[in-house]
């Protein structure tokens, strides 16, 4: 019977771990851009200003992990904020 490679072993251990935490932190995102799109569909201003707020910073820290790209994060936060604007106009 051959011996298993101990670091191989270990190492997927390793990517296993990283997959399952990015796996939740990429959903965390996914949710609360859902929760602020629902908060735009009933134009309450208000909680789609907490949610914006809250969406971004789920964005910096994912993007500051290493789980999605700086651009990425960028990109998405920029759309958000574009919808934002565009519902809710300056007076």
């Amino acid at each position: 019977m051959a011996v298993k490679n101990q670091s191989a072993v270990k190492r997927h251990m390793q990517s296993e771990v990283r997959r399952i935490k990015n796996k939740a932190v990429k959903s965390s995102v996914r949710t609360s851009a859902k929760k602020y799109a629902a908060s735009i569909q009933k134009q309450d201003s208000a909680v789609s200003g907490d949610l914006l707020r809250e969406l971004v910073k789920e964005l910096d820290t994912a993007a500051r992990k290493g789980i999605i790209s700086r651009n990425a994060a960028a990109r998405k936060k920029s759309r958000m904020q574009k919808l934002y604007n565009a519902s809710f106009p300056a007076k």
